[in-house]
């Protein structure tokens, strides 16, 4: 039997504005990849929904792998980035990775929206 595993999160837009005001570059140096960072931060309208939608994303990934953050995974284990074909995608590292293997995960799909004042994730792994 092959391994499935889901996970789907919504984060208010609002959540990630005020943390983006209050910590500014501690709070997305903390969370968001280099990679993730500079996506957000190519545009000035929109970049809380772009970072609202990559932190769904992450805690969507967190949920699939039964773990939260614990274990030591962190933040930067979960990377989301752009296929060629410009979809999102995750990659897992470290830690991520290994909780992954374990379950025989391997392949990740990724939706990310927002629309409303909300950010929303699912992600399915195989």
């Amino acid at each position: 039997m092959t391994a499935l595993a889901h996970g789907v999160d919504i984060v208010p837009v609002s959540r990630i504005e005020r943390m983006l005001e209050d910590h500014g570059n501690r709070f997305v140096e903390r969370i968001f990849t280099d990679g993730e960072r500079s996506y957000a931060e190519q545009v000035v309208r929109g970049r809380a929904e772009r970072y609202a939608a990559r932190f769904a994303a992450k805690e969507a990934v967190l949920k699939a792998l039964g773990t939260g953050l614990s274990g030591g995974i962190t933040w930067h284990d979960i990377d989301v980035g752009r296929a060629a074909s410009g979809g999102p995608i995750v990659r897992v590292s470290g830690l991520a990775a290994r909780r992954a293997d374990e379950l025989g995960l391997s392949e990740w799909r990724l939706s990310l929206s927002h629309a409303g004042g909300l950010a929303i994730a699912s992600v399915v792994a195989s």
